[in-house]
């Protein structure tokens, strides 16, 4: 069983777990996950490490609660506990010192992008961070973001905080500025933005590396539920990944696969009977 040491709701529906890990805090890097199963018999769910404190013993999850196994998680109260923890997994991120980065995040896969961004700015880069939301609420790690990037810029598609509309049109001023034009680009999201991102940058010719952990599933390879094509080469998120070379990832295929998802999920949750807070049945 792994203590939940806190938990703090950072965001409609979003919680950040401080959890009691020590090994897997010991051995984490940037850019890996652990898998998280609440109790015996829910299903086993991908979750990014957001931070690690080695000293502590203590890894950080930021978890977006959107169907009964992450609302069961997040349910957990500080003193609770869960299951199983089980990690690192995951090829950890390629660290280089690029010079000019920009790291883009949309909703909460700006935790995804946290520790890479911390990870870049710890080599020597100049670190830019680019996030957005729906509103100001959904817009999270601004502060924790602050404390290490250069600049953070939000967007928002309400216009209520930062600039109205979506991170590409701040990213697409960045990149038109021969004075701020990233040496690379990070971006991790929906799969539409990451899209959308790779799709801009690749008129620039600037170097952007996409996190495919949005669609994890099991975290094993053996589902094949985040089977994308990069470089006209099947790979597994979860095994190969999580991160790509973003102009080379078929986003196409891969949004076209993910919609065939949807219906299934909505038809699960909608069967799965409620639980109380506590995690009980």
């Amino acid at each position: 069983m792994f203590e939940v040491l806190s938990n703090e709701e950072i965001a409609p529906l979003v919680h950040k777990l401080v959890v009691r890990a020590p090994r897997i805090a010991a051995a984490r890097r940037p850019g890996q996950f652990v898998i998280v199963r609440h109790e015996e018999g829910d299903e086993r769910i991908p979750l990014t490490i957001a931070d690690a404190d080695a000293q502590a013993g203590t890894i950080t999850l930021i978890i977006q609660a959107v169907g009964q196994g992450t609302k069961d998680i997040v349910a957990t109260p500080p003193g609770g506990g869960i299951l199983d923890v089980a990690g690192p997994l995951g090829l950890p991120t390629e660290i280089e010192k690029f010079g000019r980065v920009v790291c883009v995040g949309g909703g909460v896969g700006t935790a995804v992008l946290y520790p890479l961004a911390k990870a870049l700015a710890d080599a020597g880069n100049e670190v830019v961070a680019i996030i957005g939301g729906r509103s100001a609420p959904h817009v999270i790690l601004r502060g924790e973001l602050a404390a290490f990037c250069k600049e953070v810029l939000c967007t928002t598609e309400d216009g209520s905080l930062g600039v109205k509309g979506f991170v590409t049109a701040v990213l697409k001023e960045i990149l038109d500025d021969d004075a701020r034009r990233p040496d690379a680009v990070y971006a991790v999201g929906p799969v539409p933005m990451m899209a959308a991102v790779a799709d801009l940058t690749r008129k620039y010719a600037v170097r952007t590396i996409v996190s495919l952990n949005p669609i994890m599933v099991d975290g094993t390879g053996m589902c094949g539920g985040c089977r994308v094509t990069v470089g006209g080469v099947i790979r597994f998120a979860c095994v190969d990944g999580p991160e790509f070379d973003g102009h080379a990832v078929d986003f196409r295929e891969l949004s076209s696969r993910q919609n065939m998802y949807t219906e299934h999920q909505c038809r699960l949750d909608a069967q799965v009977s409620p639980r109380t807070p506590g995690g009980g049945k």
